[in-house]
C-alpha cells in the first residue's frame, strides 16, 4: 500500500494545470449528461479538445483518436438533441432497439480489433490491448448518447472500470480519478434516465 500512495503522490505532484482543466470540463460533461442537459456538449467539447493533446503526449493513441471522435460526435449530439420536428421539440430518451443492439455488439468488437492491430504494428503503444478496448467501449457509447439511449451509460460504466487503472498506469493519477467519478456519475445517469424512461411511458398511458 504504500508503494501506491508513494506512486499517487509522485503522480498528483506532475499533474499539470491543462489537466486539471481537462478533468474539471469532463466531470461537468458527464455531470450534464446524467441531468439531461444540453451543456453536456460544449462543456465536452473543450475538455475533448485538450485530452486529444495530453494523450499524445502520454502515448496514448488510440484515446487520442478517440477524443477528436468524441468532439465530432459532441458537435452531432448537440444538435441532435435540440432539433425540433412537428411533434416534439427534443428527442426522447429511449432503450435500443434490437437492431441498435447488435450493432453495439458488433461495433465494439470491429473497433477492437482494428485498433488493436493498428496500435500493435504501427505505433509504441506500451497497451495496445487497453487503450484498444476503452476506444472502442467509448466509441459505440458516445454514440448512443449522441441518439439518447439510456444503454449509453452502460457502455460509460465498463469503459471506465477498464480507464481507472489504466490511467493511473500512465502516470495520469488526476485523470484516473476523474474515470473513477466518472463511474459513479455513470451509475446514477443509469438509474436516472432508467426512471424518466418508465415516467414518460407512463405519461403517454
Amino acid at each position: 500500500m504504500s508503494d501506491f500512495f508513494d506512486l499517487l503522490y509522485q503522480n498528483l505532484t506532475h499533474t499539470t494545470w491543462l489537466e486539471a482543466v481537462a478533468v474539471l470540463f469532463g466531470l461537468l460533461s458527464v455531470w450534464y449528461a446524467r441531468k439531461e442537459n444540453i451543456l453536456v456538449f460544449p462543456t465536452g467539447i473543450i475538455s475533448v479538445l485538450i485530452y486529444v493533446y495530453i494523450c499524445y503526449f502520454a502515448g496514448l493513441y488510440a484515446d487520442m483518436g478517440i477524443n477528436g471522435f468524441y468532439f465530432l460526435m459532441s458537435v452531432y449530439g448537440w444538435y441532435n438533441w435540440t432539433h425540433q420536428d412537428s411533434e416534439q421539440q427534443t428527442i426522447a430518451i429511449s432503450y435500443n432497439t434490437a437492431k441498435q443492439h447488435l450493432l453495439s455488439i458488433v461495433g465494439t468488437i470491429v473497433f477492437f480489433v482494428v485498433l488493436y492491430f493498428v496500435l500493435s504494428q504501427y505505433t509504441d503503444s506500451t497497451v495496445p490491448a487497453w487503450d484498444s478496448a476503452t476506444t472502442a467501449i467509448f466509441i459505440v457509447g458516445m454514440w448512443l448518447m449522441a441518439l439518447k439511449k439510456v444503454e449509453n451509460w452502460i457502455f460509460w460504466i465498463i469503459g471506465d472500470l477498464v480507464s481507472i487503472p489504466l490511467y493511473f498506469y500512465k502516470g495520469l493519477a488526476l485523470t484516473s480519478f476523474q474515470f473513477t467519478v466518472f463511474l459513479v456519475l455513470a451509475v446514477w445517469g443509469y438509474i436516472e434516465w432508467r426512471k424518466k424512461v418508465k415516467e414518460q411511458q407512463q405519461c403517454a398511458i
